[in-house]
């Protein structure tokens, strides 16, 4: 598998791994708790293979940006989060930052 792909599978592990943890409360309640140890085990061990072939700082620019944005839209979706207008444009710029990188940056491997 590509790096592109461990890296997506990664924040996708992460992404739910954060969401969740509010639900465990503390960590004390098991079937959160077990979905955040077990999503951050499996983000770490994914980006450490994105990592073989992928710069570590364009890994993590991805990974926190991306990151970011998603984690933000699902409290906003599902955990009654309010996102306002400058918490929006600072996402925004956040997506842009990382297209610009991965188009243009010659630090990018394509």
């Amino acid at each position: 598998m590509n790096a592109y792909a461990w890296l997506a599978i990664a924040i996708i592990a992460e992404v739910i791994a954060t969401s969740t943890m509010r639900a465990t409360q503390g960590f004390t309640r098991l079937v959160p708790s077990l979905m955040t140890v077990v999503g951050y085990a499996v983000a770490f061990y994914c980006l450490s293979l994105a990592l073989r072939t992928m710069p570590t700082g364009i890994a993590y620019a991805i990974w926190s940006g991306v990151g970011i944005m998603l984690v933000a839209s699902i409290a906003w979706a599902f955990q009654g989060q309010r996102l306002d207008w400058p918490a929006i444009v600072g996402m925004g710029l956040i997506l842009i930052g990382v297209v610009v990188m991965n188009l243009f940056s010659d630090s990018v491997s394509h």
